[in-house]
C-alpha cells in the first residue's frame, strides 16, 4: 500500500498488540500497588485502545480494560476491539467502576496533561481513592516500538523523503521561506501526511515544517528546540517567514512526518551555489560527523548521556560548542528526542538524565548549530534502535543538497 491511499483497517493495531501494551501497562501497576489507571489522553487511549473518539479508558488491574465512549460510539466501535460501554458524561460511568475500586486505594491518572478542572471531577468521582501520577510509566511503555509500529514510522519517513526530494526544486534564490514552506506541505499531504503532529505538554506547540533561512533561524521563539523561525506573526511565533532565500547561505528544511498517528523527524540543508561563511560549512561537517560517529557506537544497552557527551565533545573540538545547540540564552539541553505518536517522546538524548536505549526506541538525532548574525547549520536524522546499532528511518542522503 501506498502511502497516498486511505489507511485501511488492516493497518490498524492488532487485539493481540493491544492486549500486550495493556499487559505492560497492568505490570505496572501491580508493582505500584495501583488498582486501576485512567487514561483520558488522545495519544495514551489511542495507543491503548486503537481509537481518538472522546473517550475513557477504564484499566482495571483485575479484570479487562473497559473503554467508556461519550462520542462517536459508531466510530469507536469500528476503531477498536477493546471492550466499550457508552457513556453521556464521566458522571455516568461511576457506576460502573464502583466494584473495581473496591479492590484498592490508589488509581493511576496522566498527572502531566490532565488539566486541574478534570483531575477535581474524577476525585469526587474516586472519593477516598488517592490518585497518583503514571505518566512517566506511560511514556517508558510506549518509548520501545513493536514491528508494526516500527513499520508506520518507516511509512512516515518515506514521506519525508518526497518532501526532500522536492525541496530541490522549489528552493530557489529570491523565494520566501513561506512559499518554499507551503509547496512542501502541499506535497506531504498528497503522499498521506496525517496534517498534524502531536506534542505532550501545556503549550508544546509545533509545525509539521519550517523552511528556515539565514538571519530568521539565529531568533529564538518560546519552544524547546534550537532553531525554531520567526515565522509570520507572534500569536504563533515561530516557523517560516516572509524572508527571502540568498544564494550561499543555506537553507535549512526541518519536517516532521506523519503517517497513521506516527512521527518522523529530520532536517536537512539545502545550499544555492557555494558557501558564503566558512563557519557555516564546518558547523555543517560537524553536525555531518556527530551523526557518522554516534551512529559508529549506538545500539541497545548504551546509555542516551554517552551519546550526548560523544556530541558535546565533538562540536568543542570543531571549536564550535559555543553555538552547539543555540546560543546564549537558547540553547536547548538536549541532542536528541524519542519519537512515536508525539514528537517529544523518550528517549531525550541529554547529558541531564540517563537513560539505556533499548531496542525498538525511536529517536530524532540532531546536532545543530546557531551562528549569531549569520544563521543556523546542522541535522536531523532519525534511528531505530536495535541490539546491532542504530538503523536510519529514512535513506536521504545526509550530505548538502547543492542547488
Amino acid at each position: 500500500m501506498s502511502t497516498s491511499e486511505n489507511i485501511s483497517l488492516t493497518e490498524c493495531a492488532s487485539l493481540s498488540e493491544l492486549q500486550a501494551r495493556i499487559k505492560n501497562l497492568k505490570d505496572h501497576m501491580e508493582k505500584s500497588g495501583l488498582c486501576c489507571a485512567i487514561i483520558l489522553q488522545n495519544a495514551d487511549v489511542y495507543y491503548f485502545t486503537g481509537t481518538t473518539q472522546k473517550s475513557v479508558l477504564f484499566v482495571p488491574l483485575e479484570d479487562e480494560p473497559i473503554l467508556f465512549v461519550e462520542k462517536n460510539q459508531e466510530r469507536a466501535r469500528i476503531e477498536s476491539p477493546i471492550s466499550q460501554i457508552p457513556i453521556k458524561s464521566e458522571k455516568d460511568l461511576k457506576g460502573h467502576i464502583e466494584k473495581y475500586l473496591t479492590k484498592g486505594k490508589r488509581c493511576g491518572m496522566e498527572l502531566d496533561v490532565i488539566p486541574v478542572l478534570i483531575y477535581e471531577r474524577w476525585k469526587k468521582i474516586l472519593k477516598d481513592h488517592e490518585i497518583e501520577d503514571i505518566s512517566r510509566a506511560l511514556r517508558e511503555i510506549r518509548a520501545v516500538k513493536s514491528e508494526f509500529e516500527i513499520s508506520q514510522i518507516k511509512k512516515s519517513g518515506m514521506i519525508i523523503r518526497k518532501v526532500f526530494d522536492e525541496a530541490k526544486k522549489v528552493i530557489a534564490e529570491g523565494e520566501r521561506e513561506l512559499d518554499v514552506a507551503a509547496r512542501l506541505e502541499y506535497v506531504g499531504r498528497i503522499n498521506g501526511h496525517q496534517g498534524f503532529l502531536r506534542m505532550r505538554g501545556m503549550n508544546q506547540e509545533m509545525m509539521n515544517i519550517y523552511v528556515i533561512h539565514g538571519l530568521t533561524s539565529t531568533i529564538a521563539s518560546f519552544a524547546d528546540v534550537p532553531i525554531s523561525g520567526y515565522g509570520i506573526t507572534p500569536a504563533i511565533a515561530q516557523g517560516p517567514s516572509f524572508n527571502r532565500i540568498e544564494r550561499g547561505v543555506p537553507t535549512l528544511v526541518d519536517y516532521g512526518g506523519g503517517y497513521n498517528g506516527y512521527i518522523t523527524d529530520e532536517t536537512r540543508l539545502f545550499l544555492i551555489g557555494e558557501w558564503k561563511d566558512e563557519i557555516m560549512r564546518r558547523a555543517y561537517e560537524c553536525s555531518f560527523e556527530i551523526i557518522s560517529e554516534v551512529q559508529s557506537f549506538g545500539k541497545e544497552g548504551v546509555d542516551a548521556t554517552e551519546i550526548f557527551s560523544k556530541a558535546k565533545s565533538l562540536a568543542k573540538r570543531a571549536g564550535l560548542d559555543e553555538f552547539f545547540m543555540g546560543y546564549g540564552q537558547t540553547k536547548v539541553s538536549f541532542v536528541g528526542h524519542g519519537l512515536g505518536l508525539e514528537i517529544n517522546e523518550l528517549p531525550v538524548i541529554t547529558e541531564k538524565r540517563k537513560m539505556i536505549l533499548k531496542e525498538g526506541m525511536v529517536f530524532a538525532f540532531e546536532p545543530k548549530f546557531v551562528i549569531p548574525g549569520l544563521g543556523a547549520s546542522g541535522l536531523e536524522v532519525d534511528f531505530i534502535v536495535r541490539k546491532w546499532g542504530l538503523e536510519r528511518v529514512t535513506d536521504f542522503p545526509l550530505e548538502v543538497q547543492v542547488l
